[in-house]
């Protein structure tokens, strides 16, 4: 019998020249361009990660940098390049598209966890050689890993403000959102946005360190705190936001533009006051933060979603630090009305589902459904639902 022929869908590196299907991203010009910049900065290896500044599980297509960088598009993954190598680590999930969508620049490795992304960087990094990131781009918990993965080593762990994938990609980067953030209508609210900061400043009066404050960094918990909503990124209708609310003021750091009149007013209507939202603009959170933290204050904020870059302009005595912020914790606990909202929605999308199985029962004997029209047709039944916002995720559909 005739040898099994090589696969075409994946990469072959060890042939000359090497061999890469359609599917492979060419990064050569890019990688050159990165290295310069890390020349230019000092930096001998530079990691980079797939999320954002929110640590969102989902991202938007601006912050899509190990993508564009790599041209592997999973949604886990980290990449580090160094003057004469880069590699790629991600979770067994995503080994063949990996294999699909890399060139031959990148080493694919198989182990996702930073005990090996660190060795690999020792190896790869001489003593005395900086490692470098965006302290905006890693957790408190990420952050402290790699700095003990390289501790003792004789390398140094240096954050670098300055993105340097952004400073390559340029004006080729995906603009900033400029949809409208708007107002959840009161009957898909379980309590007014006064209401919950209440709650919240109760608990913060309650802690045994008495908080002065919490800051906010995941998307989820701006939007629920205040009922607004956007769409900055694909299936979640969240919008770039951070907010500090202290047992006096709040703070939202937004791009007020984008505000729609409703949301505007109803942050405002309380002004001047407890319940008077004060809008920054977003990028200015840090220094805002900075400046707030020289007082006699204490922050409460969740490690899971706090980047390292906000984190690090808090005095270490001036910190009150849970897995998770209070405003996380209370969302999760959904009230009678939210229960109510929920059973309905479930009630409406099963009708779609149902409507969905019956279409197939009739359709797939006759051969006239593949797996991609069936997902089309599974979300136009949901879409013509009433409330329908979209599906919290592309539809996965497979069959065989």
């Amino acid at each position: 019998p005739q040898a099994a022929s090589a696969r075409t869908d994946v990469r072959d590196c060890s042939t000359d020249p090497p061999y890469l299907p359609p599917t492979a991203t060419n990064t050569t010009a890019r990688l050159a361009a990165l290295r310069d910049t890390m020349r230019a900065h000092g930096v001998h290896a530079y990691i980079v990660p797939s999320t954002d500044a929110h640590m969102s599980e989902y991202i938007a297509e601006r912050d899509a940098r190990l993508g564009w960088l790599t041209g592997f598009t999973g949604s886990a993954g980290t990449g580090v390049v160094t003057q004469d190598k880069a590699a790629l680590w991600t979770d067994s999930r995503y080994w063949t598209q990996a294999e699909r969508q890399l060139d031959c620049n990148w080493e694919l490795q198989r182990t996702p966890w930073i005990e090996s992304i660190g060795l690999w960087i020792l190896e790869a990094v001489p003593v005395g050689g900086n490692i470098s990131l965006d302290p905006f781009l890693f957790s408190i918990d990420t952050w402290n890993s790699y700095s003990q993965a390289l501790h003792g080593s004789g390398r140094n762990l240096v954050p670098i403000e300055t993105n340097l994938v952004d400073q390559v990609w340029g004006d080729e980067r995906p603009s900033s959102p400029s949809s409208t953030i708007y107002s959840l209508p009161e009957a898909f609210t379980g309590s007014s946005w006064q209401e919950k900061v209440a709650g919240i400043r109760q608990q913060m009066e309650r802690h045994v360190r008495r908080p002065t404050a919490v800051l906010l960094s995941g998307l989820e918990e701006t939007a629920w705190l205040f009922n607004l909503r956007g769409d900055d990124i694909p299936y979640n209708p969240v919008f770039y936001s951070y907010t500090l609310l202290t047992n006096t003021n709040i703070s939202l750091f937004v791009d007020q533009r984008r505000l729609s009149v409703e949301a505007r007013g109803s942050l405002q209507g309380g002004c001047p006051g407890l319940l008077c939202v004060e809008l920054q603009e977003y990028d200015q959170a840090r220094a805002h933060l900075q400046h707030y933290t020289q007082g006699n204050v204490t922050v409460w904020l969740g490690t899971e979603y706090t980047t390292y870059g906000l984190y690090g302009v808090i005095p270490q005595e001036k910190l009150l630090e849970d897995s998770y912020s209070p405003v996380m914790m209370a969302k999760a606990v959904k009230n009678a009305k939210e229960q109510e909202l929920l059973r309905a929605a479930h009630l409406r999308d099963a009708v779609a589902v149902i409507q969905y199985l019956l279409w197939l029962e009739k359709t797939v004997p006759q051969g006239q459904v593949d797996e991609f029209s069936g997902a089309q047709y599974i979300d136009m039944l949901r879409r013509a639902q009433k409330h329908s916002r979209g599906p919290s995720f592309q539809s996965i559909s497979a069959s065989g």
